[in-house]
């Protein structure tokens, strides 16, 4: 292994333990630093991302160690909170919580959402797949199919690869209707889970959105999020600047959805609309409780890696 910090300036002398060996670094306290592990081919010039680097290569978690054995769940700032609704849930939250992870060899590709009780890992991929309408024909019932299952559940879910396609176990989903505008998340979740439809890959619902934002105070209903809205959009990792399609139908019209938006003046609100309208797709999706994490410690430079049944 190569590890070392490289620095164009003199100074003070520190001296590190990495993985059982002491090196030294001769240097000033500066933005010049760059750090290179010669097993993983990062690098980084920023000092605490090297740090914590080094540290999922020196200790990397086992194989049959869970995200849980691993992380310290936490009560306010990014990381992985409890869920307060729904009893064995705990999201991440936080405007970048060390969440990413490897998925369909898409490095740091996808971000997990939840832990589920039943040991199963929801994970959301961090980028848009491309805009597409929610249905085509203007329905708001997922179960239909909405013209959007059908696309993720058979064009995109046969374009992974066949180890992710492995990994994928199928759920039920929470499809219900949910009040825009609303004031009580957990009525909402409520209203979410009274409709279930069971498949492999789909959305994340508003109520997920809304609990992946570590300021509660101030985002954590449908209406605060929206009264909130230049704020809010700092204290949540799923927030990015395209409008991107949720799970969730609209209550009381049956060809509308709710989607994550800008508000025209440098916000970011959720609105729903006619589910015709193409907005950016992050595909969601349950990772089996048979896979294993088998390094990375959740950042974007060294995010959590798995293993499935038989390679371990």
């Amino acid at each position: 292994m190569k590890k070392f910090l490289k620095s164009y300036c003199v100074g003070f002398i520190i001296s590190v333990l990495l993985c059982g060996s002491v090196y030294a670094a001769t240097y000033f306290a500066s933005s010049d630093v760059t750090y290179d592990n010669g097993v993983s081919g990062l690098k980084s010039e920023n000092v605490q991302d090297a740090i914590d680097e080094l540290y999922g290569v020196c200790f990397p978690p086992k194989a049959g160690d869970t995200i849980l054995d691993n992380t310290d769940i936490v009560t306010s700032g990014d990381g992985l909170y409890e869920d307060e609704y729904e009893d064995g849930r705990y999201f991440y939250k936080g405007a970048n919580p060390n969440n990413y992870i490897t998925f369909n060899n898409e490095q740091a590709g996808w971000r997990i959402v939840s832990i589920e009780p039943d040991g199963t890992i929801k994970i959301m991929r961090d980028a848009s797949i491309g805009n597409i309408a929610w249905d085509t024909l203007n329905s708001n019932n997922w179960a239909k199919p909405a013209s959007l299952n059908t696309y993720l559940n058979e064009t995109y879910y046969n374009g992974l690869n066949s180890m992710a396609q492995s990994q994928i176990v199928a759920k039920d989903w929470g499809i219900g209707p949910i009040t825009g505008r609303n004031n009580d998340l957990a009525n909402q979740i409520y209203d979410e889970n009274g409709t279930k439809w069971n498949g492999k890959i789909a959305l994340v619902t508003v109520s997920e959105y809304l609990r992946s934002n570590s300021n509660k105070s101030n985002c954590g209903t449908f209406d605060l999020y929206n009264r909130n809205s230049r704020t809010c959009k700092n204290t949540t990792w799923m927030y990015i600047e395209d409008g991107w399609w949720t799970l969730s139908p609209q209550s009381g019209y049956s060809g509308g959805a709710c989607s994550s938006g800008t508000d025209g003046g440098g916000g970011n609100v959720v609105i729903c609309s006619d589910t015709y309208y193409s907005e950016a797709i992050r595909p969601a999706l349950y990772l089996s409780s048979d896979i294993k994490i088998t390094g990375g410690i959740g950042t974007q430079s060294n995010p959590y890696q798995i293993l499935s049944t038989g390679q371990f």
